[in-house]
Protein backbone atom coordinates (compact mmCIF):
# COMPACT_ATOMS: atom_id res chain seq x y z
CA UNK A 1 0.00 0.00 0.00
CA UNK A 2 1.23 3.41 -1.07
CA UNK A 3 2.54 5.73 1.92
CA UNK A 4 -0.31 8.42 2.83
CA UNK A 5 1.01 12.05 2.01
CA UNK A 6 1.34 14.08 5.72
CA UNK A 7 -0.66 17.53 4.95
CA UNK A 8 0.22 18.56 8.54
CA UNK A 9 4.02 18.48 8.12
CA UNK A 10 3.91 21.46 4.91
CA UNK A 11 1.06 23.22 6.90
CA UNK A 12 0.61 22.50 10.66
CA UNK A 13 -2.80 25.16 10.39
CA UNK A 14 -4.05 23.11 7.27
CA UNK A 15 -7.68 22.11 8.60
CA UNK A 16 -9.03 20.06 5.83
CA UNK A 17 -8.28 18.02 2.81
CA UNK A 18 -9.92 15.84 0.10
CA UNK A 19 -8.77 12.49 0.07
CA UNK A 20 -9.05 8.75 -1.02
CA UNK A 21 -9.44 5.63 0.49
CA UNK A 22 -7.03 3.49 0.24
CA UNK A 23 -8.28 0.32 2.45
CA UNK A 24 -11.12 -0.21 4.91
CA UNK A 25 -10.52 -2.36 8.12
CA UNK A 26 -14.40 -3.27 10.38
CA UNK A 27 -13.51 -4.09 13.59
CA UNK A 28 -16.54 -6.24 13.48
CA UNK A 29 -18.68 -3.67 16.48
CA UNK A 30 -19.68 -1.39 13.86
CA UNK A 31 -16.76 0.37 13.38
CA UNK A 32 -13.21 0.17 12.24
CA UNK A 33 -10.35 2.13 10.49
CA UNK A 34 -9.39 4.05 7.11
CA UNK A 35 -6.46 4.07 5.69
CA UNK A 36 -5.53 7.49 3.07
CA UNK A 37 -3.89 8.41 0.30
CA UNK A 38 -3.53 11.71 2.33
CA UNK A 39 -4.58 13.29 5.56
CA UNK A 40 -4.26 16.06 7.31
CA UNK A 41 -4.92 14.19 10.73
CA UNK A 42 -2.12 13.77 12.74
CA UNK A 43 -1.43 10.68 13.98
CA UNK A 44 -0.37 9.91 17.71
CA UNK A 45 3.63 9.53 18.32
CA UNK A 46 6.14 11.76 19.90
CA UNK A 47 4.59 12.73 23.15
CA UNK A 48 1.62 14.03 20.91
CA UNK A 49 -2.03 12.88 21.27
CA UNK A 50 -3.51 11.69 17.74
CA UNK A 51 -5.76 14.59 16.17
CA UNK A 52 -10.00 14.02 16.37
CA UNK A 53 -12.56 14.99 13.74
CA UNK A 54 -14.83 13.80 11.13
CA UNK A 55 -13.77 12.16 7.47
CA UNK A 56 -17.27 12.65 5.27
CA UNK A 57 -18.17 10.47 2.28
CA UNK A 58 -20.13 11.61 -0.84
CA UNK A 59 -23.26 10.95 0.41
CA UNK A 60 -22.74 13.38 3.38
CA UNK A 61 -22.29 10.23 5.95
CA UNK A 62 -20.19 11.67 8.80
CA UNK A 63 -18.14 9.28 10.32
CA UNK A 64 -16.32 10.37 13.70
CA UNK A 65 -12.50 10.08 13.88
CA UNK A 66 -11.74 8.69 17.27
CA UNK A 67 -8.14 7.83 17.28
CA UNK A 68 -5.38 8.23 14.26
CA UNK A 69 -2.11 5.81 14.45
CA UNK A 70 0.48 5.16 11.56
CA UNK A 71 2.30 1.53 10.48
CA UNK A 72 4.67 1.61 7.70
CA UNK A 73 4.23 5.03 6.69
CA UNK A 74 0.74 4.82 6.36
CA UNK A 75 -1.90 6.44 8.36
CA UNK A 76 -4.80 4.88 9.66
CA UNK A 77 -7.92 6.08 11.00
CA UNK A 78 -10.04 4.94 13.51
CA UNK A 79 -13.64 5.77 12.82
CA UNK A 80 -16.91 5.29 15.15
CA UNK A 81 -18.81 3.86 12.26
CA UNK A 82 -17.89 2.21 9.27
CA UNK A 83 -20.74 2.18 6.27
CA UNK A 84 -20.39 -0.26 3.10
CA UNK A 85 -20.27 3.15 1.32
CA UNK A 86 -16.64 3.68 2.93
CA UNK A 87 -15.09 1.42 0.43
CA UNK A 88 -11.66 1.53 -1.37
CA UNK A 89 -11.44 4.10 -3.89
CA UNK A 90 -14.24 6.50 -2.11
CA UNK A 91 -13.38 9.95 -1.63
CA UNK A 92 -13.69 11.44 1.34
CA UNK A 93 -13.28 14.89 2.42
CA UNK A 94 -11.40 15.20 6.03
CA UNK A 95 -11.76 17.67 8.88
CA UNK A 96 -9.47 18.31 12.00
CA UNK A 97 -10.81 19.06 15.55
CA UNK A 98 -9.12 22.40 15.38
CA UNK A 99 -9.35 24.03 18.96
CA UNK A 100 -8.20 19.89 19.88
CA UNK A 101 -5.12 20.51 17.52
CA UNK A 102 -4.00 24.00 18.12
CA UNK A 103 -3.84 23.38 21.90
CA UNK A 104 -1.29 20.58 20.89
CA UNK A 105 0.24 23.11 18.77
CA UNK A 106 0.44 25.15 21.47
CA UNK A 107 1.80 22.66 24.44
CA UNK A 108 3.83 20.82 21.97
CA UNK A 109 5.84 24.20 21.11
CA UNK A 110 6.01 25.79 24.47
CA UNK A 111 7.61 22.05 25.56
CA UNK A 112 10.57 22.75 22.55
CA UNK A 113 10.66 26.15 23.91
CA UNK A 114 11.20 25.24 28.13
CA UNK A 115 13.20 22.08 26.57
CA UNK A 116 16.09 24.02 24.84
CA UNK A 117 16.08 26.51 27.57
CA UNK A 118 16.59 23.62 29.90
CA UNK A 119 19.15 22.47 27.38
CA UNK A 120 20.93 25.46 27.28
CA UNK A 121 20.91 26.46 31.18
CA UNK A 122 21.86 23.39 32.81
CA UNK A 123 22.40 20.95 30.24
CA UNK A 124 19.43 19.12 30.69
CA UNK A 125 17.96 16.20 28.52
CA UNK A 126 14.31 16.02 27.97
CA UNK A 127 14.36 12.48 28.50
CA UNK A 128 10.23 11.95 28.52
CA UNK A 129 6.99 13.81 26.93
CA UNK A 130 3.81 13.90 26.86
CA UNK A 131 1.07 16.29 26.24
CA UNK A 132 -1.71 14.82 28.61
CA UNK A 133 -5.56 16.32 28.65
CA UNK A 134 -4.67 18.15 31.84
CA UNK A 135 -0.74 19.10 31.67
CA UNK A 136 2.19 18.59 29.65
CA UNK A 137 4.89 16.22 31.60
CA UNK A 138 8.30 16.82 30.74
CA UNK A 139 11.08 14.71 32.50
CA UNK A 140 14.81 16.48 32.47
CA UNK A 141 18.00 13.82 32.98
CA UNK A 142 19.54 16.31 35.62
CA UNK A 143 18.37 17.82 39.27
CA UNK A 144 17.20 21.59 38.92
CA UNK A 145 16.36 23.74 41.99
CA UNK A 146 13.16 25.52 42.11
CA UNK A 147 15.46 28.86 41.58
CA UNK A 148 16.85 27.51 38.40
CA UNK A 149 13.16 26.90 37.19
CA UNK A 150 11.79 30.21 38.12
CA UNK A 151 14.84 31.55 35.66
CA UNK A 152 14.00 29.29 32.92
CA UNK A 153 10.63 30.05 33.05
CA UNK A 154 11.50 33.57 32.62
CA UNK A 155 13.92 32.83 29.25
CA UNK A 156 11.24 30.66 27.69
CA UNK A 157 8.52 33.37 28.26
CA UNK A 158 11.09 35.71 26.66
CA UNK A 159 10.79 34.00 23.48
CA UNK A 160 7.82 33.50 23.73
CA UNK A 161 6.89 37.55 23.77
CA UNK A 162 9.74 37.81 20.90
CA UNK A 163 7.66 36.54 18.68
CA UNK A 164 10.46 34.19 16.32
CA UNK A 165 9.46 31.98 13.67
CA UNK A 166 9.33 28.31 14.16
CA UNK A 167 11.28 27.32 11.25
CA UNK A 168 11.20 23.44 9.72
CA UNK A 169 13.74 22.10 7.68
CA UNK A 170 15.02 18.91 6.18
CA UNK A 171 18.40 18.33 6.39
CA UNK A 172 20.64 16.30 4.46
CA UNK A 173 22.73 13.98 6.04
CA UNK A 174 25.75 15.81 5.22
CA UNK A 175 23.69 19.20 6.68
CA UNK A 176 22.49 16.88 9.53
CA UNK A 177 26.00 15.61 10.90
CA UNK A 178 27.46 18.82 11.02
CA UNK A 179 24.37 20.34 12.84
CA UNK A 180 24.09 20.29 17.06
CA UNK A 181 20.66 19.06 17.70
CA UNK A 182 18.25 17.67 20.40
CA UNK A 183 16.72 14.35 19.77
CA UNK A 184 15.72 11.08 22.49
CA UNK A 185 16.28 8.67 19.72
CA UNK A 186 17.99 7.37 16.53
CA UNK A 187 16.12 8.41 13.45
CA UNK A 188 16.76 6.32 10.12
CA UNK A 189 15.73 8.45 6.83
CA UNK A 190 14.81 11.60 6.65
CA UNK A 191 15.26 13.88 9.61
CA UNK A 192 12.29 16.72 10.49
CA UNK A 193 14.10 19.85 12.29
CA UNK A 194 12.89 22.33 14.27
CA UNK A 195 14.24 25.28 15.02
CA UNK A 196 13.20 28.40 17.10
CA UNK A 197 15.71 30.34 17.54
CA UNK A 198 17.28 31.46 20.34
CA UNK A 199 15.61 28.57 22.05
CA UNK A 200 16.06 24.73 20.62
CA UNK A 201 17.07 22.92 17.84
CA UNK A 202 15.18 19.46 17.96
CA UNK A 203 14.11 16.40 15.74
CA UNK A 204 10.74 16.19 16.13
CA UNK A 205 7.68 15.15 13.95
CA UNK A 206 4.89 17.07 15.46
CA UNK A 207 2.77 20.26 14.63
CA UNK A 208 3.56 23.64 16.01
CA UNK A 209 2.99 27.35 15.80
CA UNK A 210 3.65 29.06 13.03
CA UNK A 211 5.63 31.83 15.53
CA UNK A 212 6.54 31.71 19.62
CA UNK A 213 4.00 34.20 20.08
CA UNK A 214 1.07 32.00 19.40
CA UNK A 215 2.07 29.70 22.26
CA UNK A 216 1.06 32.86 24.65
CA UNK A 217 2.45 32.10 28.00
CA UNK A 218 4.50 29.13 29.12
CA UNK A 219 3.93 28.18 33.15
CA UNK A 220 5.49 25.19 35.68
CA UNK A 221 2.63 24.31 37.48
CA UNK A 222 4.65 21.67 39.91
CA UNK A 223 7.89 19.71 39.29
CA UNK A 224 9.15 17.12 41.49
CA UNK A 225 12.25 15.01 41.72
CA UNK A 226 12.10 11.72 39.99
CA UNK A 227 14.68 9.28 38.61
CA UNK A 228 17.75 11.24 39.07
CA UNK A 229 15.88 14.32 37.16
CA UNK A 230 13.00 16.62 37.70
CA UNK A 231 9.56 15.98 36.34
CA UNK A 232 7.53 18.70 35.63
CA UNK A 233 4.14 19.70 34.58
CA UNK A 234 3.65 22.59 32.53
CA UNK A 235 0.54 24.35 30.43
CA UNK A 236 0.56 26.51 27.39
CA UNK A 237 -1.42 28.76 25.77
CA UNK A 238 -5.30 28.59 26.74
CA UNK A 239 -4.33 26.09 29.60
CA UNK A 240 -1.31 28.99 31.09
CA UNK A 241 -4.42 31.74 31.28
CA UNK A 242 -7.05 28.76 32.46
CA UNK A 243 -4.82 27.61 35.31
CA UNK A 244 -3.93 31.01 36.34
CA UNK A 245 -7.92 31.70 36.41
CA UNK A 246 -8.83 28.79 38.93
CA UNK A 247 -5.71 30.26 40.68
CA UNK A 248 -6.71 33.17 41.52
CA UNK A 249 -10.26 31.86 42.17
CA UNK A 250 -8.75 29.59 44.62
CA UNK A 251 -6.91 32.17 45.89
CA UNK A 252 -10.41 34.55 46.41
CA UNK A 253 -11.98 31.42 47.86
CA UNK A 254 -9.03 30.94 50.58
CA UNK A 255 -9.24 35.14 51.30
CA UNK A 256 -12.69 35.21 51.68
CA UNK A 257 -12.49 31.89 54.58
CA UNK A 258 -9.61 33.90 56.54
CA UNK A 259 -10.44 37.24 55.88
CA UNK A 260 -7.61 38.24 54.56
CA UNK A 261 -6.22 40.27 50.94
CA UNK A 262 -5.08 39.01 48.59
CA UNK A 263 -1.86 39.83 49.27
CA UNK A 264 -2.14 38.70 52.59
CA UNK A 265 -3.28 35.21 52.56
CA UNK A 266 -0.11 33.70 52.89
CA UNK A 267 0.35 35.36 56.75
CA UNK A 268 -3.51 33.97 57.53
CA UNK A 269 -2.55 30.78 56.59
CA UNK A 270 0.56 31.02 58.44
CA UNK A 271 -1.71 32.22 61.81
CA UNK A 272 -4.40 29.30 61.56
CA UNK A 273 -1.40 26.88 61.39
CA UNK A 274 0.12 27.98 64.46
CA UNK A 275 -3.79 28.47 66.13
CA UNK A 276 -4.29 24.68 64.88
CA UNK A 277 -0.58 23.39 66.17
CA UNK A 278 -1.91 25.00 69.45
CA UNK A 279 -5.50 22.96 70.01
CA UNK A 280 -3.80 20.04 68.31
CA UNK A 281 -1.29 19.54 71.19
CA UNK A 282 -4.16 20.98 74.18
CA UNK A 283 -6.07 18.22 72.36
CA UNK A 284 -3.50 15.63 72.94
CA UNK A 285 -3.15 16.42 76.39
CA UNK A 286 -6.76 16.50 77.40
CA UNK A 287 -7.23 13.28 75.36
CA UNK A 288 -4.36 11.94 77.51
CA UNK A 289 -5.96 12.91 80.69
CA UNK A 290 -9.42 11.36 79.62
CA UNK A 291 -7.51 7.67 78.54
CA UNK A 292 -6.09 8.08 82.43
CA UNK A 293 -9.30 8.54 83.59
CA UNK A 294 -10.77 5.64 81.60
CA UNK A 295 -8.04 3.32 82.73
CA UNK A 296 -8.56 4.16 86.38
CA UNK A 297 -12.15 2.72 86.20
CA UNK A 298 -11.18 -0.54 84.67
CA UNK A 299 -10.76 -3.48 87.46
CA UNK A 300 -7.70 -5.81 86.80
CA UNK A 301 -8.45 -8.40 84.58
CA UNK A 302 -11.79 -7.54 83.60
CA UNK A 303 -12.42 -6.75 79.79
CA UNK A 304 -12.28 -2.89 78.67
CA UNK A 305 -14.43 -1.97 75.49
CA UNK A 306 -14.98 1.86 75.29
CA UNK A 307 -16.68 4.05 72.33
CA UNK A 308 -14.99 7.37 72.39
CA UNK A 309 -16.07 10.07 69.14
CA UNK A 310 -13.78 11.90 67.38
CA UNK A 311 -10.69 9.75 67.52
CA UNK A 312 -8.39 9.98 65.16
CA UNK A 313 -6.25 6.43 64.55
CA UNK A 314 -3.35 7.53 66.32
CA UNK A 315 -5.63 7.95 68.92
CA UNK A 316 -7.12 4.94 69.13
CA UNK A 317 -3.98 3.41 69.08
CA UNK A 318 -3.11 5.59 72.34
CA UNK A 319 -6.20 4.49 74.34
CA UNK A 320 -6.52 0.67 73.55
CA UNK A 321 -2.69 0.85 74.37
CA UNK A 322 -3.57 2.74 77.79
CA UNK A 323 -6.49 0.31 78.74
CA UNK A 324 -4.35 -2.65 78.32
CA UNK A 325 -1.92 -1.00 81.39
CA UNK A 326 -4.45 -1.63 83.62
CA UNK A 327 -6.22 -5.04 82.86
CA UNK A 328 -4.95 -7.85 81.24
CA UNK A 329 -8.32 -8.54 79.76
CA UNK A 330 -9.30 -7.23 76.43
CA UNK A 331 -9.04 -3.95 75.76
CA UNK A 332 -11.04 -2.13 72.42
CA UNK A 333 -10.85 1.62 71.57
CA UNK A 334 -13.50 2.27 69.10
CA UNK A 335 -15.46 5.28 67.33
CA UNK A 336 -17.12 6.22 64.29
CA UNK A 337 -15.88 7.47 60.81
CA UNK A 338 -16.98 7.42 57.59
CA UNK A 339 -16.04 3.57 56.82
CA UNK A 340 -18.46 2.56 59.93
CA UNK A 341 -16.38 1.92 62.60
CA UNK A 342 -12.15 2.47 63.39
CA UNK A 343 -10.87 0.08 65.94
CA UNK A 344 -8.19 -0.81 68.13
CA UNK A 345 -7.49 -3.91 69.77
CA UNK A 346 -5.07 -4.91 72.54
CA UNK A 347 -4.46 -7.15 75.43
CA UNK A 348 -1.48 -7.09 77.19
CA UNK A 349 0.60 -10.87 77.21
CA UNK A 350 -2.13 -12.00 74.78
CA UNK A 351 -2.97 -12.01 71.21
CA UNK A 352 -5.70 -10.19 69.74
CA UNK A 353 -4.69 -11.44 65.73
CA UNK A 354 -7.55 -14.27 65.87
CA UNK A 355 -10.04 -12.17 67.34
CA UNK A 356 -9.52 -8.99 64.49
CA UNK A 357 -9.46 -11.36 61.68
CA UNK A 358 -12.83 -12.59 62.88
CA UNK A 359 -14.29 -8.94 63.32
CA UNK A 360 -13.00 -8.05 59.32
CA UNK A 361 -14.42 -11.50 57.99
CA UNK A 362 -17.61 -10.67 60.20
CA UNK A 363 -18.19 -6.81 59.54
CA UNK A 364 -16.54 -6.31 56.39
CA UNK A 365 -13.38 -4.36 57.72
CA UNK A 366 -9.83 -4.17 56.83
CA UNK A 367 -6.59 -4.36 59.35
CA UNK A 368 -4.12 -5.98 61.41
CA UNK A 369 -0.85 -5.80 63.76
CA UNK A 370 0.85 -7.50 66.08
CA UNK A 371 -0.01 -10.17 68.32
CA UNK A 372 -0.43 -7.80 71.52
CA UNK A 373 -2.16 -5.03 69.57
CA UNK A 374 -4.20 -4.70 66.00
CA UNK A 375 -6.02 -1.70 64.29
CA UNK A 376 -8.53 -1.14 61.07
CA UNK A 377 -11.66 -0.32 60.26
CA UNK A 378 -15.18 -2.29 59.55
CA UNK A 379 -18.63 -1.25 58.18
CA UNK A 380 -20.69 -1.43 61.34
CA UNK A 381 -21.78 0.95 63.78
CA UNK A 382 -19.51 1.14 67.05
CA UNK A 383 -22.71 -0.43 68.96
CA UNK A 384 -22.21 -3.40 66.51
CA UNK A 385 -18.52 -4.08 67.10
CA UNK A 386 -19.07 -3.82 70.96
CA UNK A 387 -21.53 -6.58 70.64
CA UNK A 388 -19.48 -8.49 68.78
CA UNK A 389 -16.34 -8.17 70.37
CA UNK A 390 -18.37 -9.12 73.58
CA UNK A 391 -19.80 -12.20 71.91
CA UNK A 392 -16.72 -13.69 70.17
CA UNK A 393 -13.67 -12.72 73.10
CA UNK A 394 -12.67 -15.63 74.99
CA UNK A 395 -9.56 -15.61 77.51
Amino acid sequence: MQPTQKYYEADAYRREADAVILAAEPDGRGGGKLALDGTVFYPEGGGQPADHGTLTLPDGARLTVTDVHEQGGVIWHRVDALPDTAAPGTAVTGRIDWAWRFDKMQQHTGEHILSGILHQMFGAENVGFHIGSDAVRMDTSVPISAEGLREAELAANRIVWQNVPVLITYPTREELARMTYRSKKEIEGQVRIVTIPGADVCACCGTHTAATGAVGQIKILAAENYKGGVRLSIVCGERALLAAQAMRQRQADIGALLSAKPSETAHAVHRVYDEYTALKFAHFGLCSELFDALAAQVAPGADAIRIVPGLDPDGLHRLAARLSEATTGLCAALTANEKGTGYCLAQAGGDVRALTKALNTALNGRGGGKPGICQGSCAAAPEQVETFLKENHTV
